[in-house]
């Protein structure tokens, strides 16, 4: 059963014309609309602190192997699970609190010939419809933000991973600087926000069987990063056709800089954690 707080989440990701919108884009970009690639729709479908860069950083830090079961649990459109798919031969069972994200997710998917390999779940990752240590590896790339209880959530992760599955969460995460500026990308108020400093996860993560063997901060990087960002911008004149700002609504400018700017102020820190279920 969906609570208010999940509700809420996916009406601040949920929108109409999606798909229509992101077809659009990769017209107008000059993709071929009959044999998608991963990168062609990298630009918006790997949402998450700089794109397909860090999912590939991450995905190089986690020993996945072809063949894998693996969990992406708060899929998004589905761009990490595709690449887990296409260019590592894993086959991938996401799950997201979203519809349009699961519908966009599994259309794309078709569209890429990947659907064999790829499926899609409308649902919550603090109470998954999957049976006990049935995946052999997890992945979950910016969902913990937008989950309150985050002992429920590697809770349930640890329950659905077999015994000695590797797992790489992607999140943002406190920094020690008090205080925090919205909207950001994952929240128009901190009503459906919720940073843990990396420590609290460390000791949640403990606490639910997983064991982090990695931590890596990205928070400089990420800087650079969004620096080069609104540098392109600036120049191009506004954004690209095909890009996050059609995942990110109207205020999608105001919200990435102030990620840019709690990024700057120590206020929050994009971090990779890499674990394995005891």
């Amino acid at each position: 059963m969906t609570t208010d707080l999940e509700a809420a989440v996916a009406r601040h990701y949920g929108r109409a014309g999606l798909a229509e919108a992101i077809l659009e884009g990769l017209e107008a970009v000059g993709a071929d609309l009959d044999a998608h690639r991963p990168e062609d729709l990298a630009p918006v479908d790997e949402f998450h602190t700089a794109g397909r860069l860090t999912t590939q950083k991450a995905l190089k830090m986690i020993p996945i192997e072809p063949g894998m079961h693996v969990l992406d649990a708060g899929a998004g459109l589905g761009g990490t699970a595709r690449v887990l798919a296409a260019e590592h031969g894993c086959r991938v069972t996401g799950i997201d609190l979203t519809p349009e994200y699961v519908a966009v997710a599994r259309l794309l998917t078709g569209r890429m010939g990947l659907d064999d390999r790829c499926t899609f779940h409308v649902g919550s990752a603090v109470a998954m419809p999957f049976a006990d240590g049935v995946f052999d590896a997890g992945v979950s790339f910016h969902a913990a933000m937008n989950i309150e209880d985050r002992a429920a959530f590697y809770g349930d992760l640890a329950r659905v991973l077999r015994p000695g599955a590797p797992v790489c969460l992607f999140d943002v995460l406190k920094g020690p600087t008090a205080g925090m500026r919205y909207p950001v990308p994952w929240a128009e108020t901190e009503a459906t926000s919720f940073l843990y400093a990396v420590d609290d996860t460390l000791a949640t993560l403990d606490e639910a069987g997983l064991e982090v063997t990695t931590s890596e901060s990205l928070r400089d990087f990420a800087i650079d990063y969004f620096h080069e960002v609104f540098r392109k911008l600036a120049a191009a004149g506004g954004p690209p056709p095909l890009g996050l700002h059609l995942l990110t609504g109207a205020n999608a400018s105001a919200k990435f800089e102030n990620y840019l700017a709690a990024l700057e102020d120590d206020q929050i820190e994009p971090v990779i954690l890499i674990a394995t279920r005891r």
